[in-house]
């Protein structure tokens, strides 16, 4: 059985994992890449893996601020834990202890945020603290920026067609 995924250079690449489930073959295809960028979590997710892991029960960590939710939007059935506290952009303190309260340490729990960058921090943070399988989503909510710097046209969950909404 073959799986395809997206590779961040913009190429399909089929990955054959036999008689796997699909999470497995999405969990692998994310370990694999996760390996290949030299990240210390479980892996790298594209934007429609992560909305099937989260339809097979992961937990979706959003880690933009309240603003951006309000007013970029957000995605139905994910948490809501700021990595960084607006205004000021400082580190949330009580990062950790917000996410204990709503996810548990043994739930698969995957991060998003704009772009990649914060999901990236807080997936590694969350790993070093005991969470056991944390995962990035690359290219984030609104993808990378184009050739006239806008986001949603290059990536990102929004360009995928996957569900969200706007206050």
């Amino acid at each position: 059985m073959r799986f395809y995924a997206q590779e961040l250079c913009g190429r399909a690449h089929a990955y054959n994992f036999g008689g796997m489930s699909d999470t497995g073959k999405i969990k692998q295809a994310a370990a694999e890449r996760g390996r290949k960028m030299g990240l210390p979590y479980a892996g790298a997710l594209l934007p429609a893996e992560a909305h099937a892991l989260m339809q097979a029960g992961a937990r979706l960590v959003d880690v933009r601020t309240n603003p951006e939710l309000a007013y970029v939007g957000s995605i139905p059935g994910s948490v809501a834990v700021e990595w960084q506290t607006y205004p000021g952009g400082r580190p949330n303190p009580d990062f950790l202890s917000q996410l204990a309260k709503s996810v548990g340490k043994d739930v698969p729990v995957m991060f998003i945020c704009r772009s990649g960058a914060r999901s990236h921090a807080a997936a590694e943070a969350t790993m070093r603290a005991g969470w056991k399988e944390t995962y990035n989503v690359l290219e984030g909510f609104e993808g990378d920026k184009d050739a006239e710097q806008h986001r949603n046209n290059v990536g990102g969950w929004r360009k995928a067609g996957l569900p969200w909404v706007q206050s």
